[in-house]
């Protein structure tokens, strides 16, 4: 008797454990992170351009940050890990004709995928990838970078679009440390 109690005491704890819900990085880290990306971000900021958005720009995708919110813990965290992960992928492409400094990118570029690798060993299992967020960002890539001809105009339009993505996740984050 004492030992089965024992046993469904012990797989309770693990279970918790597992959870996005108590996971530690989420809890300590992920704010200093995420201030960390935003601060390259507008270290990397264009302040010469002063152009107009214009008709290159992708309307952004206020619904998926809706049904995301409304999801469990578990679900956000996949999701903010999608979006950093669909970041890195963005600036992964040609940006020779940015106004950036080489290793700013490289470490903006570091802080978002340790952002996404400590998020995603918060979440118990694979979680299947928004196909809507992907398709997003593509057309992000291809409408703005591709019809721009991956210009500085087109990378300075790109790195504001990722700062409203990096504070919607953020504050989707903040959504499950306050749910604790």
């Amino acid at each position: 008797m004492l030992t089965g109690v024992f046993c469904a005491l012990l797989l309770l704890c693990l279970y918790s454990s597992g959870s996005s819900l108590s996971c530690r990085w989420i809890d300590h880290k992920f704010r200093d992170y995420s201030e960390n990306s935003l601060d390259l971000l507008e270290m990397m900021a264009d302040h010469d351009s002063t152009e107009d958005a214009g008709e290159n720009t992708v309307a952004f995708p206020h619904h998926l940050y809706s049904q995301a919110s409304a999801a469990s813990a578990e679900d956000k965290v996949a999701f903010t890990v999608q979006v950093l992960r669909e970041v890195c992928a963005l600036f992964e492409e040609d940006d020779s004709s940015s106004s950036w400094e080489e290793k700013t990118l490289e470490n903006f570029l570091n802080v978002v995928n340790r952002q996404a690798d400590q998020l995603h060993s918060c979440i118990g299992s694979h979680k299947k990838r928004n196909r809507r967020l992907h398709m997003f960002f593509k057309r992000l890539s291809h409408n703005v970078l591709g019809q721009m001809g991956h210009s500085a105009r087109a990378w300075e339009l790109i790195r504001q679009e990722v700062r409203a993505h990096l504070l919607a996740a953020d504050q989707l984050v903040a959504s499950v440390l306050t749910s604790n």
